[in-house]
This record gives structure tokens, sequence and C-alpha cells, in this order.
């Protein structure tokens, strides 16, 4: 099964080609002759959260609007708990990101001036359903960049909190991968398939967040003891039932309100945060006043059509069922319902605990888009201009360090090195045709855990102290029975270590949800114990993992226009 061993040498590393992972090559590769190796375990033409394309831009800067108006907006929507620096950081920069894809070849909708087509006090309209092959075409002409694709990179390569590159195999040719790398930047995504989805059996991976983001980015840094911060801001996403297509193309582009079976307008009874969203539809359901829609019925059919052009660009299941069905979103109310929670760095504040050039506290170690923690509200062009933000800093300390030592030949990286192929020799010999079937009993049991006793759909998002106590103890004990599996192909391994990476994501994600005793976000983190919000809440929840368990403590708020560095 596994092959050859290839051990390469390069400047940066970047892991994950999606987003943050293609910007911060371009930026790198753009303003300096350092060596790039993308690490990428699909393909970079259509990886990550933008394989099938976006309608709308949803962090932009408009005319009339200014860095601060964002900042607030974001700081509103995560009940305060977000990095102030980190939020001013990225958004000085997103505008820029955009002017750069259109240089590339993205088509910007404009109007009779010219001007960016608005949808709302933050967004912009584009033809975005080759917006990641346009950006992948852009990295793979960069003279000093090797892109990889089909590459797993399951282990970080750490010595006294400094890393030296990472290990991983390629999917279809068994090749094990030893990349020693000066810089390392993670652009992994976020975490899907921990809770149990809307969606059962063969259509579990009907999902609102890409399901082959599984985690794995926050798993590596967990377990070489990196900080993480806020994974308890989990996001849940408000989708159209069914389908799981978005609901602010609706909500915003025809100005839809969120209604009960009785026709009532319940947005102002719960408010219009994000998290309010979703925690007024689930209760109008539990207090018997559902199904729950947004209210589309009477629209102009040139509204209709406008919808159905829309979700033909990201979701066409949803414009399929409307032709299918002969009903359009004019003629009936489109249901909606909550998914399954999510951990993603570019929705809420959970991620890796980061300085304002994005360098984790591992030293070299930077995060980009979903992995990184602190800044809510990023979307797609919050992704872009953190990968540049990375990539700007590690361009000044390639140009002012220079050529850096080999550590290959130490005796503590080839005992590294031979840990990770040893792991990887007990994992395979599998011989039978079970061994997949094993792995997804596994995924399911630890998804049964999260649903019931972390807060899942079937729980109305709800957690209590003792439902996370036994859930801790049940994901202990399957975690240790997963070390046992062994894979009998090259993609079940691949599925073996994404199961793995999201059970050390779903522990320490119950570890962070013990660690806050209030409810500050609804849904979100709805903890029955503590069901109010506490002026003691005002401060991070981050975590380290040391010696097999989660030590979770709190840090004060960065205030507003303060800056905060690992030096600090």
């Amino acid at each position: 099964m596994l092959g050859k061993k290839e051990r390469l040498r390069t400047d940066v590393l970047i892991i994950g080609g999606g987003t943050a992972g293609c910007y911060a090559a371009l930026t790198i590769g753009k303003t300096s002759d350092a060596r790039i190796i993308v690490a990428e375990k699909a393909h970079i033409k259509r990886s990550g959260c933008l394989a099938a394309g976006v309608n709308a831009i949803n962090c932009y800067i408009l005319p009339n609007r200014t860095v601060q108006d964002y900042v607030d907006y974001a700081t509103k929507d995560a009940e305060g708990i977000v990095r102030d620096d980190l939020l001013r950081t990225m958004c000085e920069r997103v505008n820029g990101t955009v002017h750069e894809l259109e240089r590339l070849g993205l088509v910007i909708l404009k109007d009779d001036q010219g001007n960016y087509v608005a949808r709302g006090n933050r967004n912009i309209k584009i033809n975005g359903e080759n917006i990641k092959p346009i950006l992948a075409s852009a990295v793979e002409s960069l003279e000093h960049c090797q892109v990889i694709n089909q590459l797993v990179i399951t282990d970080y390569i750490v010595k006294d909190n400094r890393i030296y590159g990472a290990v991983g195999f390629h999917k279809e040719t068994g090749t094990i991968y030893e990349i020693e790398a000066t810089y390392v930047i993670c652009a992994t995504g976020g975490a899907s398939g921990i809770y149990k989805p809307n969606n059962p059996g063969f259509s579990r991976h009907k999902m609102w967040y890409s399901p082959f983001n599984t985690g794995a980015g926050y798993a590596m840094g967990i377990l070489q003891g990196a900080e993480m911060t806020t994974l308890e801001m989990r996001f849940i996403a408000l989708r159209c039932k069914d389908t799981i297509a978005p609901t602010g193309t609706i909500a915003q582009g025809v100005g839809a309100k969120q209604i009960n079976g009785l026709g009532e307008n319940y947005e102002s009874v719960y408010g219009i945060t994000t998290s309010q969203r979703v925690y007024g539809t689930v209760q109008e359901q539990v207090e018997g006043r559902g199904p729950c829609y947004l209210g589309t019925k009477g629209i102009s059919p040139d509204q209709e059509q406008d919808l159905l052009k829309a979700y033909l660009n990201m979701a066409p299941s949803q414009t399929l069922r409307w032709v299918e069905r002969g009903q359009g979103p004019a003629t009936e109310n489109v249901e909606i319902e909550g998914t399954e929670p999510y951990i993603v760095g570019g929705h809420t504040a959970s991620g890796y605990w980061v300085d304002t050039h994005r360098e984790t506290t591992i030293t070299n170690l930077f995060a980009a888009g979903d992995v990184a923690g602190g800044a809510p509200q990023k979307y797609v062009t919050g992704a872009l201009a953190e990968g540049e933000i990375a990539g700007d800093e590690i361009v000044r300390r390639y140009q002012d360090q220079g050529e850096v030592p080999s550590v290959g030949n130490e005796p503590w990286y080839k005992e590294a090195i031979d840990a990770i192929l040893k792991r990887y020799v007990a994992q395979q010999g599998a011989n039978d045709d079970s061994t997949l079937v094993r792995i997804e009993e596994q995924e399911q049991r630890l998804q049964d855990i999260m649903d019931i006793y972390a807060g899942g759909i079937s729980q109305a998002y709800k957690y209590t102290e003792e439902s996370l106590g036994i859930a801790k103890s049940k994901l202990q004990a399957l975690a240790k029975d997963v070390e046992q599996l062994q894979a009998n192909t090259l993609h079940e391994l691949s599925y073996l270590y994404e199961l793995r990476d999201r059970i050390v994501v779903g522990r320490a994600l119950v570890a962070h949800l013990e660690g806050r005793k209030e409810t500050r976000w609804h849904s979100f983190g709805e903890h029955g114990d503590y069901p109010n919000c506490s002026d003691d809440g005002l401060v991070y929840v981050n975590s380290v993992y040391q010696d097999g368990e989660f030590q979770v403590f709190q840090r004060p708020l960065v205030e507003k226009g303060d800056t905060y560095e690992h030096t600090n």
C-alpha cells in the first residue's frame, strides 16, 4: 500500500490549497524567490470551500462604509468575543484582494456607472463559479512553487515548540513525503463531520460546510501543543431544508423575513445576529409554531429568476428542487432549518491562537483562513487577506534570515520521522473488504456521541455539565478504539486519519464547552446549566493539549485599538 519515501526540502510549506493557501502562495511567489510547496489532499482546481463556486463576496468595504464599520459588525455578531487587532488587520486588506481577483479574471457585477453591484451593506455580487480555478491557475504559474495534489499531510515535525516541516502520504501512489520546511502555513480549513448531520445515510455529506474539511490542521496543532481559542463558539448555519442551500442569498437578495408556521415574523422576538436567527428558528419549532420559512411568497417574477440563477452558481440542488416541484419561491415560502454544529474560524472565532502576523504559538507555524481563530466573518476575502498577511511576514523573515541550515540529519529529526513511519506500518495490514465499514461505524459513533451529549440537532443544540462529562469519557474510549483500526487501501488510510482528526477536534471542543460557564451565543453555545450571558464571560477561552489532557484557561480581551503579539 504505502511505497517509497521521498524527502523534500523547501523554504515554505503550505498545507491546504484552498482559498487562504492559494493566496499565501501567490503573495510569497510574487515578492520573493522562496521555494514553495503546496500540499493539497484533493486538487487545488476544485478543493476547499470554493470548490463549487460562490455568487457573492460577503466581506467588502463599500464606498460608504469603513473598516471600523465591519469590525463593529463582526464584534456585535460575536457578542464581543473577537480579536479586534485581527479583524482590523484583515479588513484593511480585503478590498485589495478583490481587486487582485478581478485582475486574475474573476467576473464582478457592475452597474451602469461601473461600480460594483452591492448586496446589502458589506457584500458585492460576482459570477464566482470559476473562482477556485482562477486562483489555482495563478498558483500553478508561479516559478518557484511546486503543487502536490492528493497529498494527505498527517503530522507536523516539531521540536522545542518550533516547526520544521511535516509528513504525509500520497493517496494515489502511496509515496510517503517527508517535507522539511523553514516556515509552514496551515490553511486546511475548519472541521465538519463531528456531529450527526441533517441528512442521514448515503446523503450524510450533503451539508453546509465542505465535507472534506475534517479538522486536520486543528488536530495536528493540538497534538503538538499549539494554543487554541474559542472552539466553544460553534457555527450552525441556517439553511434551506433538505438541500442545505444558503439562506442569505434569499434574505438579502429579496429581503425575505423569517416567519413561523402561523405566518408570524419572529425575527424581532429573538434578534438578528447569526446565532439568534438559528435560535429563533429552533425555539419556534420546539414551542410548536413550526415549520419555519423565509417568506418569499409574492416576490416578483424578476426576483424569482434572480434567485434561480443565483443558486445555480453555488447550490444548484435548490434550483433543481424548485424546478422539479413546479413551485418556485414566488409561489411558496422556503422552509428553513439549522445544520449540525461546525468548527470554522471563518464564520466564528474558533481556531489557532495567533498574533497579528497570523503566527501560532508554535514558532514559524502560521494559520490562515478558517483554521485561524479570533476573527469571525472572514468569508472569502478575509481568508485571502490572512493568507496575504502570513505570506508577507514569511517573506520578511526569509529575506532577513537567508538560507537556514537543514536539520534533516539531526538524530531527533530522524527519530520523529521514524515514529511516524512506524505508525503508518501499524495502520496497514487489513486484508478484507470490511475495513471501510468499520471506519464508517466509528465515524457514526463519534457523531452520535457529539449529537446526544455535546449539543447536536437532536438536543436542540443544548448541553449540560453532566452530558459533557459523558461525552468526554466516551470520546476517550473511542479514540483508543480507533487507534487499533487498520486500513486496506490508501483511501481508507486517508479516511482513518480524517476520523482521528475529527475525534481530536471533538475532544478539544468538549473541553472548551466545559470551560465557558454561560450561554453567550444561543444555539452556538447553548449551556443548559448556565442559560444566561455572564459579565465574567468577556474573556477568551483557550486551551493547550499536554500529557494527554486539555488544559483550559482564560485570556483577557484585546481591547479596541490594542494589539496582541506573542511577546506581550
